[in-house]
């Protein structure tokens, strides 16, 4: 359930801090994957892998407070959904962590592939 609805300027307003959680997220998820890769005959990584996942699951629940989703699976582009309203309908402000501001969205449907551009008549204070 949907508990706040983002408009772009308050998704980018929280963006700053939205990036420091997702920066960390994309850190401890590489330090996992080196982790795995690493051969480990006596089972010694398991604590560290445990550790770090729960850190990410932390990182995201974080994100959940604020009332934004990470949806990055593979952990590799840090992508974030903000629930929004627009034209009327129940939307996804969508963030990739290689864009400077929040200025995509999607339908739910739609999802990623559907992104489309935010335009001027929807950045309202």
């Amino acid at each position: 359930m949907v508990e706040r609805f983002f408009t772009p300027r308050e998704a980018n307003q929280g963006l700053p801090q939205v990036k420091r959680i997702v920066e960390e997220i994309l850190s401890k998820a590489k330090e996992a994957r080196i982790l795995m890769a690493t051969p480990d005959p006596l089972n010694e990584h398991q604590s560290q892998l445990t550790g770090l996942e729960g850190r990410i699951k932390a990182l995201m629940a974080r994100l959940e407070e604020m009332g934004c989703y990470y949806k990055d699976w593979n952990f590799e582009i840090g992508l974030v959904d903000f629930p929004a309203i627009i034209h009327g309908r129940q939307a996804l402000l969508c963030w990739r962590s290689d864009e400077a501001q929040v200025a995509w969205f999607h339908g739910y449907e739609e999802g990623y592939s559907g992104r489309r551009k935010v335009t001027k008549e929807l950045i309202f204070s």
